[in-house]
């Protein structure tokens, strides 16, 4: 089984920049995709970022393309989203998440993280 904890959320100014972890732990997640969601209030989990098993192939939604970028340490277990020159609208608890599949993502993804806050003021 696995589990994912995500780290590096926090208070940041609109402009700034910060560096979430996604550490997986109970199994090697070296052959998974690893995907970023985040929630904000009252909406619902939106699509961030994914990367396929070797950090070559990536995939954004629209809104963050360009200013977020995803990858991965397979030796260390562990993905990342870099999100630089953030927005207000950005804000949200973003999720860690590991799909056992080939690469696009598809459907759902078999392990989630519990989440941590991303708060950016204006």
């Amino acid at each position: 089984q696995v589990q994912l904890v995500e780290s590096g959320g926090g208070l940041v100014q609109a402009g700034g920049s910060l560096r979430l972890s996604c550490a997986a732990s109970g199994a090697t997640v070296s052959s998974y995709i690893m995907g970023w969601f985040r929630q904000a209030p009252g909406q619902e989990r939106e699509f961030v970022a994914a990367v396929s098993w070797n950090g070559i192939l990536t995939r954004y939604t629209d809104s963050v393309r360009g200013r977020f970028t995803v990858s991965r340490d397979n030796s260390k277990n562990t993905a990342y989203l870099q999100m630089n020159t953030l927005k207000p609208e950005d804000t949200a608890v973003y999720f860690c998440s590991a799909q056992d599949g080939y690469w696009p993502p598809v459907g759902e993804y078999d392990y989630w993280g519990q989440g941590t806050q991303v708060t950016v003021s204006s």
